[in-house]
């Protein structure tokens, strides 16, 4: 009997998904397992496999859209099955949010016919005659507001101006003065700088400003003894902004996604921070040395022996290789790092497992494969989870140093600085140097103060000594 497949969750955090393309048509006998489609995630690119076999007999999405999390998107069962009865449902299944779109429609349009109903009703007429009075009687007051104000400023006090007011006379050179305010109590507002400088004010303020040849524009300055009594002149019009001065960009999923996850671990997280200089000279000592063994076979970036260090530094200190569980510190058997990788979308963590076990070589190689992956969308979905802890790296940018939101649910997130050259104290002299920052982000909730800044030591003391990190 045919069925309706929806789209299943590929990732966690998955709410929805992209369908970038069917890899079965329509009519393909499929069996339990069979890959039918790929599906960009919050996370990656990921495989859509079937659970059930039988006949694709109807595809119900297209390739690019968006779909949300358990929305039909495909109909299987036997070869020559009628399936248009389930097309329809399926069609029934994407239509709740169109009607609760269209549902609140009626009920503003109701209480819109109910308001002038009331108004209408105490008798009579003479109301909606009193509308269209009150309708053309606004632009009489308009004509007259500018006489009856024109006292105001005439009288000696403060000149009342809006801030906008002011700009505004500036750039088109007009003197206040010479503005009748339209505004309560006679404050000059945006719109009578603009009539005065289109000529439609100048009857009402009594000023002949038109009248005045170019040439005297100085003349009327200087006599004025005033440097901000200019005479009107042509400058450039101030426009407020409108549509084309900017574009709204559809976020993808994963910004999306990324932007509600930050949100939350913000929010709800009780962020603190640790920093640390450490001596990187050593270090990039060893790195080279390193190098030189590896010749043509690959190479080890700063990054790769920081991520071991990492992971070293947890097994020194177990108490911050943990998550907070609501009522419990979950404190975890295994050492799994996830490495920050910035690709075109946002940002994608893949993880190293078991870090604190493999050779810096193998985390080198490991670490290129996943990051090149990443950038091309093609990291499986046990690739992105289950890290314990986090490493992001802004150093290769000359980041000198900066704090990192945490990657919930881990307890703690090292962000890591560039190598700078930096004076130094050697024996009571100033030598030249190498300072690496790091900043630690600790779950306060996980991590104490005196916890992280002695697991920060732990890390210190293997980037100092880097021999270390190979035994």
């Amino acid at each position: 009997m045919a069925q309706i497949i929806g789209l299943p969750k590929l990732s966690p955090t998955m709410e929805e998904g992209v369908l970038v393309r069917w890899t079965k048509k329509e009519g393909d006998k499929v069996s339990p397992g069979d890959l039918v489609a790929e599906v960009e995630t919050d996370k990656a690119n990921m495989d859509f496999n079937i659970e059930d076999s039988g006949v694709l007999l109807k595809l119900l999405v297209k390739e690019g859209e968006t779909v949300k999390l358990g929305a039909p998107v495909a109909i299987i069962g036997k070869a020559g099955e009628d399936v248009s009865a389930l097309v329809e449902e399926a069609k029934q299944g994407g239509a709740p949010p169109a009607k609760t779109e269209a549902k609140p429609e009626p009920k503003p349009e109701a209480k819109a016919e109910a308001k002038p109903a009331p108004k209408a009703a105490p008798k009579g007429e003479a109301k909606p005659e009193a509308k269209p009075e009150a309708k053309e009687a606004k632009p009489a007051p308009k004509a007259e507001k500018p006489a009856e104000k024109s006292e105001k400023p005439a009288s000696g006090g403060r000149l009342l101006a809006s801030p906008l007011a002011k700009t505004l006379a500036i750039e088109l050179g007009i003197d206040l003065r010479q503005v009748q305010g339209s505004g309560p109590g006679g404050r000059i507002v945006e719109r009578d700088v603009r009539a005065l400088s289109e000529g439609s004010g100048d009857k009402s303020n009594g000023h002949a400003v038109e009248d005045e040849p170019e040439h005297e524009e100085p003349e009327t300055a200087k006599s004025s003894g005033d440097s901000k009594a200019l005479a009107v002149r042509h400058a450039r019009q101030i426009t407020p902004d409108g549509d084309g001065d900017f574009d709204d960009v559809p976020a993808s999923n994963m910004r999306k996604r990324i932007a509600a996850r930050l949100t939350e671990a913000k929010r709800d997280i009780p962020h603190f921070y640790l920093q640390r200089q450490v001596d990187a000279a050593p270090l990039l000592a060893f790195r080279g040395r390193l190098n030189e063994l590896l010749g043509d076979k690959g190479k080890v970036s700063v990054n790769d022996l920081v991520i071991k260090a990492v992971a070293l530094a947890l097994r020194r200190v177990p108490d911050c290789n943990a998550s907070w569980e609501g009522d419990a510190i979950r404190k975890y058997h295994r050492v799994h790092i996830g490495v920050a990788v910035a690709i075109e979308d946002g940002l994608v963590t893949p993880v190293v497992r078991d870090a604190d076990q493999k050779g810096i070589g193998s985390i080198a190689a490991e670490v290129r494969d996943l990051a090149e992956r990443a950038k091309k969308r093609g990291l499986k979905g046990h690739e992105i989870t289950g890290s314990t802890f986090t490493v992001s790296n802004l150093g290769m940018f000359g980041i000198e140093r900066f704090t990192a939101i945490l990657n919930p649910p881990e307890g703690g997130i090292l962000a890591i600085g560039a190598v700078m050259d930096a004076a130094v104290v050697q024996n009571g002299r100033s030598v030249a140097g190498k300072r690496m920052t790091v900043s630690m982000s600790c779950d306060h909730r996980v991590i104490d103060g005196a916890l992280g800044a002695k697991w920060l030591q732990a890390f210190a003391e293997l980037i100092e000594k880097p021999e270390s990190l190979a035994l």
